[in-house]
């Protein structure tokens, strides 16, 4: 049951070729890992969600809704020394395996917490400076992550100038973009596509958007230690490159 009393299908893990995966469903992969690189970001739109860092470079409080198998989390845990993480998972099973996946102990860093992700985030108004959402079951984003309550309450966890990176993974995401824009403004929100993926990023923030300017990436690779910039640099400039032509359209709309 998750914290609602709703019933779950049960966690499995399986491995295969050095790779370890969660799964709801048989051949239905939840997360992936590669047994020989546990903090690695394997899957391309985890990386795309880090993206976010081009918003706040140095995030003092990072929430995180979904734990899966913990890319980000052991990613972010590793990585930003600075950060205190705070993950909600609304599945017991999928705690219990947090150790098959190299997810650090609790610490003073981060808290593993079992609740429902919409009641965790309402609960929290002004915390975050970077809220990632990435909560799936196996039939996709569950309902109650998918209200315009619940977008609005992602709104209002962020604190000033904070902000949240969601990944889209489904047939249709045009409904959840647009309760992006309801709550956050169409201007605050940016949506980019996987290039090899079916997923969509979408970034949403409260304060001024990044120019996507090399003084922009550089803040964030001045963040990080030397494997982290190696592995997000890709994406830091693909997601700056957005920026920047979001940023000359404006521009060129105002004059």
């Amino acid at each position: 049951m998750d914290p609602t009393g709703l019933p779950l299908p049960p966690a499995r893990l399986h491995r295969h070729d050095g790779y370890v995966s969660l799964q709801f469903r048989r051949g239905q992969t939840q997360s992936r890992m590669r047994g020989a690189e546990p903090d690695r970001l394997l899957i391309d739109y985890t990386r795309t969600m880090l993206a976010a860092l081009l918003w706040q470079p140095c995030p003092a409080r990072i929430g995180i809704v979904g734990l899966g198998g913990g890319s980000q989390v052991k990613f972010l845990h590793r990585h930003l020394a600075q950060a205190r993480l705070e993950v909600v998972e609304n599945h017991p099973g999928v705690i219990a395996l947090r150790r098959e996946f190299g997810i650090p102990d609790d610490d003073a860093r981060l808290e593993v917490v079992l609740d429902d992700g919409a009641r965790f985030v309402a609960a929290r108004p002004g915390r975050y400076d970077l809220l990632l959402v990435d909560g799936y079951d196996a039939s996709g984003i569950p309902a109650a992550l998918s209200t315009p309550g619940f977008h609005a309450a992602c709104r209002d966890a962020l604190a000033p100038g904070g902000v949240m990176a969601s990944n889209l993974h489904g047939d249709d995401p045009a409904p959840r973009i647009e309760r992006l824009r309801e709550a956050f403004g169409a201007e605050h929100v940016l949506v980019v596509e996987e290039e090899k993926m079916s997923n969509r990023v979408a970034f949403a923030w409260t304060g001024a958007a990044p120019d996507g300017r090399d003084a922009c990436v550089a803040a964030v690779h001045a963040a990080l230690p030397a494997p982290a910039r190696r592995e997000l640099a890709g994406v830091l400039e693909r997601i700056a490159r957005v920026l920047r032509a979001r940023d000359a359209g404006s521009s060129a709309c105002a004059s």
